[in-house]
């Protein structure tokens, strides 16, 4: 909606000019957050969901899912910090390297159905950059990062929290992987990781899978439950949200595990309030 008050305008008998295509009307939009740590998969996961919606090859101003990323609220360094950075001396893993007020704003936003302006971060010059992403109001949103579950003014805000649980050697095979292709060498990677990544996470994630309504072990590689999650978002897509009550994942009494169900009783393991375990029943070698 980029021109929320500027269209809607022309008064009675005003001209010839034609009026702009109207956007597609959107509810509150159903947010949902996934957490999980450093490269555990959780940007792939929602990507794969994206997927297999369908809604990846649609137009951004039409999309009815779309995904956002915490990573684009890190704070702008001061010449000090970003030296450290470019050293692997800075802690991008710590809850005070996101701009928290700026995120929480921006969620507030996005579920009032606002089109909002999203910072973009450059991972190479450790810089938050002038330009900035449009993000259009839509049906369900997908917020992901590492501590997306820490602050509590955040964590309330989410209808739904998914938490991606992957082995902690793939995650650093992975971050390696990552980071390399990033222009950095392999003692700094793994400096970095033992110093500030392994601990962090220790310290200020893994705490928060306590939060979850729904883990996920292995990410993308446990299709069973991204097909499940991505069925209970097409009935969020096709307004079947009665056993959606929003409100009901906020502040539920009290939760639990669950093993991966039969096939039979797949369709109620989501349920608002209950917390669920998704394993499928074969392991890859």
């Amino acid at each position: 909606m980029a021109s929320a008050g500027g269209g809607l305008g022309s008064g009675p008998g005003g001209g010839a000019e034609p009026e702009p295509e109207p956007e597609r009307p959107h509810p509150k939009p159903f947010l949902i957050g996934v957490s999980g740590g450093t490269a555990s998969g959780k940007s792939t996961v929602c990507e794969k969901i994206m997927e297999l919606l369908g809604q990846n090859e649609v137009d951004q101003r039409q999309r009815q899912v779309v995904i956002l990323s915490q990573d684009r609220f890190y704070k702008a360094l001061s010449a000090e910090q970003k030296a450290k950075a470019l050293k692997g001396q800075y802690n991008f893993d710590h809850p005070d390297a996101f701009d928290n007020d700026l995120m929480h704003t921006t969620l507030k936003n996005i579920v009032e159905g606002k089109t909002v302006e999203v910072p973009t971060y450059d991972f190479v010059t450790h810089s938050r950059l002038a330009e900035t992403t449009m993000v259009y109001p839509a049906d369900v949103v997908l917020f992901e990062g590492i501590l997306v579950f820490y602050n509590q003014d955040i964590r309330d805000m989410f209808h739904l929290r998914l938490f991606v649980d992957t082995d902690s050697d793939v995650r650093l095979s992975r971050r390696v992987l990552r980071d390399m292709k990033r222009g950095r060498d392999l003692e700094q990677i793994l400096t970095q990781y033992t110093t500030f990544v392994k601990p962090a996470f220790e310290e200020f994630c893994l705490p928060t899978k306590k939060y979850a309504d729904v883990i996920i072990p292995r990410g993308v590689d446990n299709m069973v439950a991204i097909n499940l999650i991505v069925q209970h978002i097409q009935d969020i897509l096709n307004g079947d949200i009665c056993k959606w009550q929003r409100g009901a994942m906020n502040g539920h009494s009290r939760t639990y595990k669950r093993p991966f169900p039969e096939q039979a009783e797949s369709s109620n393991v989501l349920a608002a309030g209950k917390r669920s375990h998704l394993e499928s029943s074969s392991r890859p070698h």
